[in-house]
């Protein structure tokens, strides 16, 4: 369009012959100025319109207009929010109650319940394997597993796997065979063979596992050691250590980049957050100056905009990812913990 007003401008005096040339010019530019338009309109479409924010210690969801960056409605769900999984169909958000006992059905889009799942019981983490067979709840309170056999929100209690202190987060790997388990207050990490529904091992870890992510290739588990500074990086196949990515105090939770190179680990008392190289097992860069208890964290499709939860500080940020810096800060309930919307960039 630019283009367009100057060469208006020179046909002002030109010549008769390059008049009628760059008329004729008018016409391709006009044509690209209603593609560019038609482009930048479904780039618009294609971008999240409401993010969904579970406050864990207010019992309710607070809803946000992404374009004004408002708390448009507080709805309240049930007792203890804070995790939420998209069904497989991506339809249905799954919100977990974990001292509710239930699963709310939310539609993602628009924020509208449509039920619940009662009888799920002490649902603090949750997650579908990569094949979306297998849906497991961890009982962060009552150091359980519940594996469930999945068809979408359709879910059939598999096995009640016990464990040892605190069940907490989740990875699998590719092929859906074994899900991964941090246990916070033994300091273990268990893996669960999903087809029999039985521990495989279990291993020592560093303080306080919280966030799990697994590298590209199933290479590396990465351990956010909350009770410590970093990050732990097992040889799951091996089960041993093989290095320790420091990134800051309460290093927690994982939310990768999509580039299938970078990941985002939250520092929940250092109140950072650090980007890592899945590739060399370096952090590269930290985010600072934000508010306290970074905890959840997602990102937009177009991989530019990180909205994060700060648990301990009762509000949402939002960050610009190409220069590291938080742009804006917005008030929710008590504790905010997971954080929502659609479409959203690639979890990989």
């Amino acid at each position: 369009m630019y283009t367009f007003i100057k060469n208006r401008g020179f046909c002002t005096i030109a010549t008769s012959a390059l008049f009628a040339l760059l008329l004729a010019n008018q016409n391709a530019f006009a044509q690209a100025a209603n593609v560019a338009t038609a482009a930048t309109s479904a780039n618009s479409a294609n971008q999240p319109k409401l993010a969904v924010i579970l406050n864990s210690g207010a019992a309710s969801v607070s809803l946000i207009d992404m374009s004004t960056r408002e708390v448009v409605k507080t709805i309240p769900v049930g007792k203890e929010p804070h995790h939420l999984m998209i069904t497989p169909d991506q339809k249905t958000l799954l919100i977990a109650n974990a001292a509710g006992n239930d699963v709310v059905l939310m539609n993602p889009t628009t924020g509208e319940l449509n039920g619940k799942i009662p009888n799920i019981i002490d649902p603090y983490q949750i997650g579908y394997s990569p094949n979306h067979k297998w849906f497991v709840a961890n009982g962060n309170r009552l150091d359980r597993v519940d594996i469930y056999a999945a068809n979408g929100a359709d879910l059939k209690l598999a096995k009640t796997v016990k464990l040892a202190k605190t069940p907490s987060h989740i990875a699998f790997t590719a092929d859906s065979k074994i899900a991964f388990i941090t246990l916070q207050d033994s300091n273990e990490l268990s893996a669960i063979d999903l087809d029999t529904q039985n521990v495989l091992w279990t291993m020592p870890t560093g303080k306080v596992p919280a966030g799990l992510w697994m590298t590209p290739g199933d290479q590396y588990l990465l351990v956010g050691i909350t009770g410590e500074d970093y990050v732990q990086v097992i040889d799951w196949k091996n089960r041993k250590e093989v290095k320790r990515i420091p990134t800051g105090k309460g290093a927690h939770n994982f939310r990768p980049l999509g580039d299938k190179k970078h990941v985002f680990v939250s520092n929940r008392i250092a109140s950072t957050i650090s980007l890592i190289n899945m590739q060399t097992l370096e952090k590269v860069g930290d985010i600072t100056g934000l508010p306290a208890g970074p905890d959840d964290m997602e990102i937009t499709p177009d991989g530019k905009t990180l909205w994060v939860t700060f648990r301990f500080s009762k509000k949402v940020g939002v960050i610009d990812i190409p220069s590291m810096k938080l742009v804006a800060v917005i008030p929710v309930g008590k504790s905010p913990h997971g954080v929502f919307f659609t479409p959203r960039a690639g979890w990989e």
